[in-house]
Parts: C-alpha cells; structure tokens; sequence
C-alpha cells in the first residue's frame, strides 16, 4: 500500500481509474477536529494542497487517550478505505481503521488554532506559519513562479549563469552593501593612515555581498549571447516599508544584440508568461488568496479600495498589450493630470525627478488603464552603465530638456515598478566618461571596460526582484510576507 499525497488523492477521486474503495494511508498535520455523537471527525494537511482531507472516526472506535492527543498541530499517519463523502465541500474522505500519531502538539502552548492571526503575528512564528492556509499558498506559488522563470528562459535558449555573491563591485553604485570580512572586528589591521587594512583580509581587498549580478551577467551575454541569474542579492538600506528586503532574490537576464525595442519585447512575455503559468498551475490557492483580498478590502475606506480583485488584476497583466511611452511624455501627462492641478499627489512631478509610485499608478490604473512601459529617462536619475542618447528629451510644446538615456520601467496595477533595465553603453569612451562623472574609477572595473575594448557589441538587461514579483502575484501588502525567511532592519530571528 503505497503512500499518496492529499493532492494526489482528490485530484484522481471519483471518477475514471478513482482510488475510491480502496485502503489508502494518508500523512498530515491536524487542522481542526470535530467530535459528534456518532464520529470524530479530523482535517488533514499534508501541505501539497491547499485542500484538506477529512478522515473519520466512528465514536469509540479511537481510544479516548489517542483522541486526546489528536490537537491542532499534531502530526498524523491514518489508514483507511478512501470513502465518497457524505458532507458537502469534499468529494472524498477516509475511513479510519489505523492511526499513528507521529507527533502531539499542546493546545495551550501551540501557537496556530482554528482562528484567523495577524500576519504581524505570525511574522513572529515565521517558523510556523507556513502551516497556515495563507503562507502554505505563498509558498506554493512562489515555487511555481521560480519553476517558471527557469523553464521561460530554457525554452527561449538563455543559459542560467550563477554570478558571485561575494564580490568587490558595487553594480548600483548606492554604496549600501554588507561587508565580508575574516579580520577581527574588535583589533583590525589597520594601515599607516589609521584606516583598515584590507589587504590583510581573507580576499586582499575589500568585498561585499553583492547587490545585483548584472556586471557580471553582462560579460556572460557577450560571449555566450543570452544569459540569466537568478539568485539573492543584498541591500543594506535601513528601510522598514512594506516594499524593502535586505536579503532577496533577483532574475537579471542579459542579451547581446538585444537594443532597447528588443528587450522591452522579452519583459512583456517573460512575465505574462510567467504569470500565465502561476494562473494554470496554481488555481486552488490563488481563488483562496484572491477571496482572502476581497475580504481584506471590505475592512478598508472606500477611496482606499481597489478597483480589481487579484484574479482581475492577474487576467489585466496577461490580456492587455503594455502601452510604450517616454518618460517625457508621462511627466506631460502627469503635470496636466487632475491630481497635479488639484495637489492631490503628495510629490510634486516635473522633469528630472525620479517618479513615485503614486504617479506610476496614475498613469496605469487611471490613465492608460493598462500596464505601462516607460522609457528613455533623465541620464542624471539613472545607473552609469545605461546607454546614452543621442539628442536631448523634447516634449510636445518642443521644449527641450537634459540628456537621457535608454532606459525602460515596466509599471504594473496596485504596485508601480516591477521590472528595471535599460540598453547597455557598449561604447568605451562613453562608458568611461560617464564612470568618471558619477565617481566612478575606471581601474576598479577594468574587467568590466574589456567587454568594451574587445569585440563590444549592442547588449540589454533587465532585473525583476523575485519577491517583487510574488507579492504582485499573490496579492499580499508586505513583501515580508512573501519569503520564507525575512531579513530586514533588526530582524534575522530564523
């Protein structure tokens, strides 16, 4: 008698090849138990659905000592003959003839019960929620994000490239990165200036967990034309909003060839397909959190509700070409929106500032009613390594602006920016000006200048935070709530 998943068991039941009649052993955790004059009935968990399954007990047929110890919590091993229920809300259930207890949980002291937690709460049992119906689904889906990403870029003939985490670049130039050190904290060596000397260090220099793996992904595109990493990625911004992560994950693809056009077209079909994907494979826990949503919402004033529940929000991502505009034109219509002349945006909007997420909003949920693609930035707002254009930004009116470069946002319903990239400079003198302007020593990326000075070609990239993109899928408001683990200010409990 082999052991079968509780997905495996009401996938196949009833119906055509139906295990149903047969003795089946089913594994899980208790989630509610419910005695009646005439049965006992248990809801397991086996975390391979969000679905339970309930077994059942006659009334004497368990042992009152073995009932006692069958709590919330409690890990079981049932055996039985797989029944078509008789109650509503299941096709099947067991009918006990085994039960194993494997291990008990104390009611006064197991922290999960039958009732809803705060998701603040359980932060703080971040060991034990995903048990729960919320974070189970989570974690179901962003596997099958991941799966996904993976199985996109495979069939689209990229090569997954692991680019270091330990590294001595700052690819943002942010400067807010975490140190990897062997020396004493207490008595580091120090040089002749008083300053530490890194040169005594594990690595000779001075290294960092890294914050992105493009520089690296970059020199991958120009010899084997299509890469992607997927791996974490580190920020040691002290911010405590509901959008930051210290520690996180980061999909950067990288194409040589690939101009601004072209790698606009790969984003859009990465991520509906990606998606899509989400869509087909995970329909049970999406319907749970899209009703957990709706539920969520009612609690909310009504100008702060939002106009699409999750579904909703999933179906306008992969049903709605991504309208393309420049950022020139969004700041035209952002200055001559309601909001602006009414001072309903809480930042002011003008040419050259960087754009908040109220405004990318606007201009997707309001506006344009679609997802959004901006391009062609300020050169002064975005990274050294983007490629400059060739003439300055002119609006309608032809006023005429600074410098920008090839850069693209794509902007999605209730979240603003999800995916960041831009069109290499694959120009050496260019390149190296620019590094120069914003602080930059050429020496310190010489590796990175090569792929310039040898055979430089036409390239593109994008990043899309992996929890950014989790949290757009699930609907979840903190992005604390979509990794197992969360590493942010004061919090590495787990």
């Amino acid at each position: 008698m082999s052991y079968q998943s509780i997905k495996q068991l009401l996938k196949n039941a009833p119906g055509v090849d139906s295990p149903v009649g047969t003795t089946v052993t089913v594994k899980g955790w208790v989630r509610t138990k419910r005695e009646s004059k005439n049965a006992v009935f248990i809801a397991l968990n086996d975390g391979s659905t969000i679905n339970n399954i309930q077994v059942v007990a006659e009334a004497g047929q368990l042992p009152e000592e073995t009932l006692k110890l069958i709590t919330t919590g409690s890990c079981l091993s049932v055996t039985g003959q797989l029944v078509e229920s008789q109650g509503a809300g299941q096709a099947v259930e067991v009918k006990i003839s085994d039960v194993h207890i494997y291990g008990t949980a104390d009611p006064e002291k197991y922290p999960l019960q039958p009732k809803r937690h705060s998701l603040e709460f359980l932060r703080e049992i971040a060991h034990l929620r995903p048990r729960t119906n919320t974070f189970s689904a989570i974690l179901r889906i962003r596997h099958a994000l991941a799966f996904a990403v993976h199985k996109y870029f495979n069939d689209n003939g990229f090569f997954y490239l692991n680019t270091p985490i330990i590294t001595a670049s700052d690819a943002e130039g942010a400067g807010e990165m975490f140190r990897v050190t062997t020396l004493d904290a207490t008595k580091p060596p120090l040089t002749d200036e008083g300053k530490v000397d890194y040169s005594q260090d594990f690595f000779g220099r001075e290294t960092n967990l890294t914050v992105s793996g493009q520089l690296e992904g970059e020199l991958g595109a120009m010899a084997l034309g299509k890469i992607y990493t997927f791996g974490p990625t580190f920020r040691a911004e002290n911010s405590n909003t509901t959008r930051h992560l210290a520690e996180f994950w980061m999909i950067e693809p990288e194409m040589a060839f690939y101009e601004l056009e072209d790698n606009m077209n790969l984003a859009e079909d990465f991520v509906k397909t990606v998606i899509r994907y989400a869509l087909q494979h995970c329909a049970d826990d999406l319907a749970f959190l899209d009703g957990r949503l709706k539920e969520e919402e009612k609690t909310k004033k009504k100008e702060e509700q939002s106009e699409l529940g999750l579904l909703e929000k999933l179906q306008f991502v992969i049903s709605n070409e991504f309208v393309r505009l420049t950022y020139t034109e969004a700041v035209e219509i952002l200055v001559n929106s309601k909001p602006a002349k009414k001072g309903q945006f809480q930042y002011e909007v003008s040419w050259g500032v960087d754009l908040q997420s109220e405004h990318e909003r606007y201009l997707v949920e309001k506006h344009f009613k679609k997802p959004v693609i901006l391009t062609n930035y300020p050169r002064e707002i975005k990274a050294f390594y983007m490629k400059q254009d060739d003439e300055p930004a002119t609006n309608s009116r032809g006023e005429v602006f600074g410098p920008t470069v090839r850069a693209m946002d794509v902007l999605f319903p209730g979240i603003g920016e999800i995916i960041g990239g831009s069109q290499r400079e694959d120009s050496f003198d260019k390149l190296t000006a620019r590094m120069l302007e914003v602080g930059i020593e050429p020496e310190a990326l010489w590796w990175y200048l090569d792929t310039r000075r040898f055979g430089s070609a036409p390239h593109a990239g994008f990043g899309l935070g992996f929890e950014r993109l989790v949290l757009f899928v699930t609907g979840m408001g903190n992005i604390r709530d979509v990794i197992p683990f969360p590493r942010a200010p004061k919090t590495a409990e787990f």
